[in-house]
């Protein structure tokens, strides 16, 4: 009787044993704290990838010698940088772009071939617009003839003045040697609306009147095809469309006093045999909008860190590292 109480106790013992094992088994499950902390290394990854990448437009007007360059690096960073960036380059001219940019709601960026000017830093203060001025690079006023013509190859800054100066006294390329042909010269050049112009009159004419006969154009194709059709045309614009269009154009060699320098990325510098001619060119930023728009910030920062790059592939003289240091400095101060 005994033994067959202790054989049943025993029985009983092992039996509860076996259904705690179970039950421990059962509490080894994961506790719902737990599961979110299992995947958020997961939800961690996607957060850091996608804070890496930006939406939304970045828009750029303004001078029509800029756009190539300004036009190559947004190429380069809507591929290679932020494909869901767009970024719009246009080039209505600095001018122009100065009265879109000095708007409300007006573009992130101005391209110029010039500085700003007073009465255009007004217009910013009146309408709250934070506006930072960034070196591009530097380029050399190019004069442009047929590839025929060659008689006129090089010419002194004194007689180039001449043949665009109403009282210069020059109508025919006789006037100017009189061993160069007796026909008539047809001066070009952009229009008003271009930076370039400005330069020209203001600084290269003194602001003297220009020959009535001049034919200033909106757009540099147009001078470029109007001069490869016209052995006594001349044209001046920026390097870049010469560089760009060699095939049907000459420059000529500008002598201003020390012998024909030509135009190219060693000599055009501020300080550099082509300095009369050369002139940096500009964007300006709208602080405003990169303060607002992260995309904004961000393209201008791919310019400045890489502009140097793209300048002598677009036929620009690059800038001094240590400006454009300066620039990435002030930028990354925005964040």
């Amino acid at each position: 009787m005994n033994v067959k109480k202790f054989m049943l106790l025993l029985t009983m013992t092992v039996l509860m044993v076996i259904v705690a094992a179970c039950g421990s088994g059962e509490d080894t499950q994961a506790e719902p704290g737990d599961e979110e902390t299992t995947e958020a290394p997961e939800e961690t990854t996607e957060e850091a990838t996608g804070s890496d990448e930006l939406e939304g437009s970045v828009v750029v007007d303004g001078s029509g010698t800029v756009y190539p360059l300004m036009a190559a690096i947004a190429e380069e960073y809507m591929i290679s940088e932020q494909p869901n960036v767009s970024v719009e380059v246009s080039r209505a001219g600095t001018s122009a772009g100065f009265g879109k940019f000095l708007v409300e709601n007006g573009t992130d960026f101005n391209d110029a071939s010039r500085q700003i000017k007073d009465e255009e830093k007004e217009t910013a203060e009146e309408l709250g617009i934070d506006v930072q001025e960034f070196k591009v690079a530097l380029d050399g006023l190019t004069f442009v003839i047929h590839p025929d013509n060659d008689w006129a190859t090089e010419l002194t800054k004194e007689e180039l003045i001449s043949i665009f100066a109403a009282d210069g006294g020059v109508e025919k390329w006789s006037d100017i040697r009189p061993e160069f042909p007796d026909e008539e010269i047809n001066p070009m050049g952009p229009n008003e609306n271009h930076g370039t112009y400005e330069f020209f009159y203001e600084v290269i004419m003194e602001e003297q009147d220009l020959v009535d006969n001049v034919n200033l154009q909106q757009e540099y194709s147009t001078l470029v095809n109007l001069v490869s059709e016209d052995p006594n045309a001349i044209a001046f614009f920026g390097f870049g469309y010469y560089v760009n269009n060699q095939d049907q154009l000459g420059a000529v060699h500008v002598d201003f006093g020390d012998g024909p320098v030509e135009p190219n990325l060693e000599t055009i510098a501020e300080d550099g045999d082509y300095a009369p001619f050369t002139r940096p060119v500009f964007t300006y930023l709208n602080v405003n909008h990169a303060k607002e728009k992260p995309e904004v910030l961000d393209f201008a920062l791919f310019v400045v860190n890489n502009v140097n790059e793209f300048a002598g592939e677009t036929g620009f003289a690059p800038l001094p590292e240590e400006e454009v240091q300066e620039y990435v400095n002030f930028l990354e101060g925005l964040k």
